[in-house]
């Protein structure tokens, strides 16, 4: 059963309230974290909580218990000239550079003649998840 300390491996499809597939790893390799160490999102981790080896769930998670609302400072002016070409367009997902040298993902939110907005919030963001999950494996579950 998984407990805090377990590591637990698990297939899953996230779809949004509209039944979009937003992601899956069905058929691929699971996902491995160890449990109470907040490295998946809480609502996430919070449902897998108890489960076991091929049980399989069925849920919904809300925007604070996943990748939090939209942020309304997470929206970023820059001029038209410092986007490339190919990702001018509205939707366009941008890789981008931070302070520190590490990679994140923008999106493209609007474009004028001068300026392009750029959304700088998770793409899950704000966004109710489904979840169906199966569990693969669950190592150090074991009572000693």
């Amino acid at each position: 059963m998984i407990k805090d300390g377990s590591v637990v491996s698990f297939e899953y499809t996230v779809s949004d309230d509209a039944g979009k597939i937003l992601e899956s790893n069905k058929g691929d390799s699971p996902v491995t974290y160890t449990h109470g160490q907040d490295e998946i999102i809480p609502g996430l981790e919070k449902c897998l909580s108890g489960m076991q080896i091929n049980e399989e769930k069925h849920f919904s998670v809300t925007p604070e218990e996943a990748y939090g609302p939209v942020n309304p400072e997470g929206f970023k002016e820059v001029p038209k000239e410092t986007i490339p070409a190919d990702g001018l367009n509205v939707g366009s997902v941008l890789r981008a550079r931070g302070p520190g040298g590490e990679e994140f993902s923008v999106r493209v939110h609007e474009i004028s003649d001068e300026t392009v907005v750029l959304d700088l919030n998770h793409p899950m963001a704000g966004k109710t998840l489904t979840f169906d999950v199966r569990v693969v494996d669950i190592q150090g579950d074991k009572q000693d």
